[in-house]
């Protein structure tokens, strides 16, 4: 339980500070996780983004799962999520009751946030690259899976690209260029491996049905939420147009409240998933109130736990294989590819709009890579001057 209550309190921290989106909350996480805490290898943390990245669903929060149940089980895995989920939800729920939390000045300061991102992320792409990429063959699989990112960044080419690196790690890579890497603490059993597989197919099948048979206002909001968070590849903004589709041609959410909700959802640190909160409270069968905001909570990250426990095992009993770790050191390449495409676009090209911002922006880095000042602070820092010059 001490470590358990260890990760609830690192990941509160992140959900407290971790801002400008999926990409960026790598970028946090491997420096609390991987450089300050060391509870997992650079190795170990890409496959895990590389993993999750495969997966359907929140792949930052599915990363900050994998992360606590490797380090305090299946209670370490819901504390993890916990923490990085808790302090967005209950902002955006009370902003659904009209609360407004994020402040008169919330756009000057996102720009700012916006700004510490290119920082967080290219910190974290230099220290991985130095890691994951040693050689001329891994550096060519990233450099290959940023290009056709940057050419056409879909969700669905994500996939592809990280399916590519697998290949081409077979291909090319030999024992001899891979690095051992040690077994995680705790990855779960095979028997609940198969149990959450198949939780997670049954529920993806039945909840529709019963929502048919059944007319219950409840249960037909958990299986919206939860089919949003089965079906949606690349996370983040991938979701948005899923729960347009659930909430607004009903009448359950207007599309001024819905496009509200976004941009109160964009302004706040943690997972855009939590956005469904807002929704849950303000459709929800109980609206107002914040019963509904939680049953919508819960079934769109619900998938999210079935499918980390429910592959995680079998991924790693597969990884003890040489050719396996050919494969996932492709992986790892291609996620070195994935991050630098996404510091150019969505990363640099969205925050980065005069030499304003790119000095702020290199001010940052310099304070997280010689400065080695807490992320938390620099946040605090750089969306403050960000505020600052857009006043200016």
């Amino acid at each position: 339980m001490p470590r358990a209550i260890e990760v609830l309190l690192v990941a509160l921290r992140l959900g407290l500070t971790s801002f400008g989106g999926p990409i960026a909350h790598i970028g946090y996480f491997r420096d609390e996780y991987v450089t300050r805490r060391q509870w997992l290898s650079e190795q170990r943390f890409a496959e895990l983004v590389g993993l999750c990245q495969f997966l359907p669903g929140p792949a930052s929060s599915q990363l900050g799962i994998a992360i606590g149940m490797g380090r305090a089980g299946y209670i370490g895995a819901l504390a993890a999520w916990l923490g990085f989920t808790l302090p967005s939800a209950v902002a955006l729920i009370l902003f659904a009751y009209g609360v407004d939390a994020l402040g008169g000045e919330a756009t000057e300061w996102l720009h700012g946030l916006k700004i510490v991102a290119v920082a967080v992320v290219a910190l974290a792409l230099w220290g991985m690259g130095k890691t994951l990429t040693p050689d001329k063959t891994t550096i060519a699989i990233a450099i290959i899976a940023s290009a056709v990112l940057l050419f056409t960044d879909t969700a669905i080419l994500q996939l592809a690209v990280i399916a590519g690196g697998a290949v081409l790690g077979l291909a090319f890579l030999r024992p001899r260029d891979i690095t051992p890497t040690p077994s995680p603490d705790k990855t779960g059993g095979v028997p609940v491996a198969a149990i959450a597989l198949i939780l997670f197919f049954a529920l993806l099948l039945a909840l529709p049905i019963a929502s048919e048979l059944i007319n219950n206002d409840p249960l037909a909001l958990a299986d919206s939420f939860y089919r949003s968070g089965s079906l949606v590849f690349g996370g983040g903004h991938v979701v948005l147009p899923l729960l347009e589709a659930e909430v607004v041609p009903t009448d359950l959410v207007s599309k001024d409240d819905f496009l509200a909700g976004y941009g109160a959802a964009q302004a706040v640190p943690g997972p855009l998933f939590t956005f469904s909160a807002y929704l849950g409270t303000i459709a929800g069968p109980l609206s107002p109130g914040w019963a509904g905001g939680l049953l919508a909570l819960g079934s769109i990250f619900f998938p999210a736990f079935l499918l980390v426990f429910g592959v995680l095992p079998f991924w790693d009993r597969l990884r003890a294989y040489t050719r396996a770790r050919a494969a996932i050191s492709g992986v790892n390449a291609a996620v070195v590819g994935i991050l630098l495409s996404a510091l150019y676009d969505p990363v640099f090209t969205g925050a980065i709009t005069s030499p304003e911002d790119f000095a702020l922006a290199a001010g940052a880095l310099a304070l997280l890579a010689f400065w080695k000042t807490p992320p938390w602070l620099v946040v605090v820092l750089t969306g403050g001057a960000g505020a600052l010059l857009n006043l200016l």
